[in-house]
């Protein structure tokens, strides 16, 4: 017999325990005790070792579903344009591709094909807008103050204070990025953080 047919035809299972099964099949046990020695529906075993015994031939059929909308060159494209343009939607870029290829696809397609190039609907990253005085200063203080002991930091105060704003931000945008690229500069938003009206606490 062809092992290797009957070793692909169990895939119900992992590959180490389809080895075991396949082995202990040619030993002459039966499917029922095959599956419950290695813990799977009795169907898993016995149907395509029937199939093997009927027809000499097992392989695993390919599944059904429907067909992809898009192609591999079409799922780079709409990769590409989402990082064109990070804060444009899914409808927008969908609407963008209809107009390149002349092919209607629906957001929900292209939030898919997004996922699959590593692109995840996150909100930006907000920040106030700093001038390459506020780096440096910034820089210089760090270095100034990276050999503290946690004895200097005990003689110093820190204090707080909140400010609320008077108008209202939901930050309801988003952006297309991958998976840790929270603080780069095109992940980031720069924004003044009381534009308008507010009150000190």
């Amino acid at each position: 017999m062809n092992l290797c047919l009957v070793y692909m035809c169990l895939s119900g299972i992992s590959s180490f325990k389809r080895k075991g099964t396949v082995e202990k099949m040619m030993n002459v046990l039966g499917a029922p005790d095959v599956a419950r020695e290695f813990d799977v529906a009795h169907s898993v075993v016995s149907r395509p070792w029937k199939l093997f015994k009927t027809t000499g031939i097992c392989s695993r059929r390919h599944g059904g579903g429907r067909v992809r909308s898009t192609t591999p060159t079409e799922d780079r494209y709409i990769v590409l344009s989402a990082k064109r343009n990070r804060r444009t939607t899914a409808q927008q870029v969908a609407n963008q591709f209809l107009a390149a290829s002349g092919k209607q696809i629906s957001r929900k397609t292209v939030a898919r094909r997004l996922r699959g190039g590593g692109l995840y609907a996150r909100r930006p990253l907000v920040c106030v807008p700093l001038t390459r005085q506020h780096y440096t200063a910034r820089l210089q203080w760090c270095r100034e103050h990276h050999n503290w002991t946690e004895q200097d930091w005990a003689c110093v105060l820190f204090s707080d204070e909140s400010r609320f704003s008077l108008s209202s931000d939901c930050r309801r945008q988003l952006i297309w990025r991958e998976s840790g690229t929270a603080y780069r500069p095109e992940n980031i938003q720069e924004k003044d953080r009381y534009p308008t009206c507010s009150i000190m606490v």
